[in-house]
């Protein structure tokens, strides 16, 4: 049971506020929330929206670090709202901005629209070269557990922009194709079912791409998933100076398995899913 005094301990939250209907620039305004045991920063913001404040605008969904939509600029550094607990920043004051190197939409809300841009550009997804198979499955593409470690990591990404707001390179260059793109481009590359390494080379190896990066790594500081997008980038420049060298060739992605004649002798085996369409 909680004593009465810490029953009445508040936080200050300062929270940005922008409206650009009507505001010509942002302003910063303070709010006292209660303060409990275990209130996350995310909780603070819906106390206010419900208890002071209803026009606050903020983006959220899951509450429990996986949807990634609650991406903001706490106490000086990107983090998941959802996922940090007041006590553990700061129990006196909290400060949240909407996550830099992103345009305002309103308030706490970024404009992403660019940094998906970026993620679309990098083709991530399986690229096969058998589109009949793709059209008409007739098995699944086999892949062992040991391949499965090979990507992995880069496949935790939650796409919350975390990297890209704390990235110097893409603070001064909004052409830049930015971390979580290129860690994606690793993740497809390094799959032993793809075959697109050689279309995603446009977009992962021009002016703007894994050759701007600087190599800061503070995306992989604020990964709230333990991405590395930075361990991606460096592999990313390694694998095609190996290609260019010849000391490494370029993916066939794993056959089907198993074929439509061996359903009936290892009936364990799933067969293909039906047509969606």
């Amino acid at each position: 049971m909680e004593s009465n005094e810490s029953a009445d301990k508040t936080v200050l939250f300062e929270v940005l506020r922008y409206n650009p209907d009507k505001d010509k620039s942002p302003v910063m305004q303070q709010y006292k929330v209660p303060l409990q045991k275990g209130i996350t920063v995310l909780d603070g913001l819906v106390w206010i929206k419900e208890n002071l404040d209803a026009s606050l605008s903020w983006r959220s969904s899951c509450r429990m670090g996986v949807c990634g939509s609650c991406g903001m600029f706490i106490n000086g550094l990107p983090r998941l709202a959802c996922n940090n607990q007041i006590v553990h920043i700061n129990p006196e004051k909290i400060t949240v901005k909407p996550l830099p190197n992103f345009d305002i939409i309103r308030d706490l809300v970024p404009d992403l629209e660019g940094f998906f841009q970026k993620h679309r550009s990098v083709k991530p997804y399986l690229i096969r070269k058998e589109i009949d198979e793709l059209d008409h499955p007739t098995g699944e593409f086999f892949q062992s557990p040991e391949e499965l470690v090979n990507y992995i990591q880069f496949a935790y990404c939650i796409k919350c922009g975390l990297c890209l707001s704390a990235c110097p390179t893409v603070a001064t260059d909004e052409r830049y194709t930015g971390p979580q793109a290129l860690a994606q481009a690793l993740r497809y590359n390094s799959d032993s079912r793809d075959e697109g390494a050689k279309e995603r080379e446009a977009a992962v190896y021009s002016g703007s791409g894994v050759w701007r990066c600087h190599f800061a790594g503070a995306c992989s500081q604020v990964c709230p998933k333990g991405v590395d997008p930075a361990m991606a980038i460096q592999l990313l420049k390694k694998d095609i100076v190996l290609k260019k060298l010849r000391l490494r060739k370029y993916q066939h992605g794993t056959g089907v398995l198993p074929k439509t004649e061996e359903w009936k002798e290892n009936p364990k085996i799933p067969k293909a899913p039906a047509p969606t369409v």
